[in-house]
């Protein structure tokens, strides 16, 4: 019973969490919660508006659906948090995950919606929270790999943006008090204190100009045209680091095929049938002849990266390396003979930055097949076996093997 029970829970992280295109339930979860959030975003913008009664309690009615959903999402995940960091115990996953950002967003997607029945006099502080189910949207980027350059290269220019944050942040202070200093006599109404002078320098170094402070002395117009200057060049800094970061980006998932040559890999298919002697075996246990490789399970609709631990069932359909064959189903496959200076050589596989949906299948080392994990070494003339579920961006100019 409770191995049903876990392969129950497996199966509900992987509809969650892993955002699995081949999957049909994990697409109809995706799209509901989504959608969702959606709705939920649309009704809190028409309830500002001046609806009638009848609209208001309609609207009323959908809001509780999407809380109550959010509420549901929220418990799958906690219940599954095990899977979502496997390294540490159920307790401490659990744990973990409520204290994350996504946890305490989730949390507070619906929890805000219930505080008003214990606290009422609260109402209109609970309902500020609505505006957090937004973040919620930020889920997406999780599936979509073009979103996810966006996230890669914030977080490979991180230190030169803080930098020239702070930088900025120094000449708002050290304008604003100078300005003060220049037009405080003029203006004392206006520029009352730092803070008024700080207000004004945040809306000329970043060249918004509301224009309802602006300075009146002769030195001070003089001081704030410096200023204007100054501020569209503060202002190109972080644009100049994030479009030289999404160059780089791009450059380098071109060059992925200038120091990599590609080789044809042939299978068969194999379906195991009932009182197979390799059913309720695990990979590990198999007797596979020299040169041939288990690459691939297919199980129920669902294709599984094989391990030394995987149980092959009845009804599974195996991917050999061996000699081609045609499924209606397709599997893309790649193999990546590394050379010296390819990006990969000499790094961790936990360390490389793939696809979240492309997988290394396995790594052929002088002729001896490595089972992978993320702390395997690459090495110059390894052959690397790649699965994945799209289009191989690193690999544009490439033939795909499909089986």
């Amino acid at each position: 019973m409770e191995q049903v029970k876990r392969i129950s829970r497996k199966r509900v992280y992987e509809i969650i969490q892993l955002g699995n295109d081949d999957d049909a339930l994990n697409v109809a979860f995706d799209v509901v919660s989504i959608s969702m959030v959606l709705l939920n975003l649309i009704i809190a913008i028409v309830d500002t508006f001046d609806i009638s009664a009848e609209l208001y309690s309609f609207l009323g009615g959908l809001e509780l659906v999407t809380v109550v959903w959010f509420l549901f999402e929220y418990c799958l995940r906690i219940w599954t948090a095990e899977y979502l960091y496997p390294e540490i115990t159920r307790k401490a996953a659990t744990i973990r995950y409520a204290r994350s950002f996504d946890g305490v967003v989730d949390l507070l997607s619906f929890l805000p919606y219930f505080l008003p029945f214990f606290f009422p006099a609260g109402v209109v502080a609970f309902r500020i929270f609505r505006i957090i189910r937004i973040l919620r949207l930020f889920r997406i980027n999780a599936y979509y790999d073009a979103l996810n350059v966006i996230s890669d290269v914030i977080k490979s220019k991180k230190d030169l943006l803080l930098s020239s944050i702070f930088i900025i942040f120094i000449l708002m202070i050290a304008s604003s008090l100078c300005m003060y200093s220049l037009e405080h006599e003029a203006q004392p109404d206006v520029f009352k204190n730092a803070f008024s002078g700080f207000w004004w320098s945040v809306s000329t170094l970043l060249t918004v100009g509301y224009g309802d402070i602006y300075p009146v002395t002769f030195m001070g117009r003089v001081f704030g045209v410096a200023i204007t200057f100054l501020g569209v060049g503060m202002v190109a800094i972080p644009t100049g680091i994030l479009s030289a970061g999404f160059v780089e980006q791009y450059t380098k998932l071109k060059d992925m095929n200038d120091y990599s040559y590609e080789q044809d890999i042939r299978f068969v298919h194999l379906r195991i049938a009932p009182g197979h002697p390799w059913a309720g075996k695990s990979v590990a246990e198999l007797s596979l002849a020299p040169g041939l490789l288990l690459t691939v399970i297919m199980r129920r609709g669902e294709t599984m990266i094989p391990r030394g631990d995987t149980v092959i069932h009845e009804g599974d359909q195996i991917v050999i390396g061996a000699e081609a064959f045609r499924e209606d189903k397709s599997i893309e496959l790649k193999e990546l003979v590394l050379k010296k200076d390819h990006p990969w050589t000499g790094r961790k596989i936990r360390e490389l930055d793939i696809s979240r949906r492309t997988m290394i299948v396995l790594v052929r080392r002088d002729g001896k097949p490595h089972i992978p994990d993320g702390n395997t070494l690459l090495m110059e003339g390894d052959s690397v076996l790649l699965y994945s579920r799209f289009f191989i961006p690193e690999m544009d100019e490439a033939k795909k093997v499909k089986i």
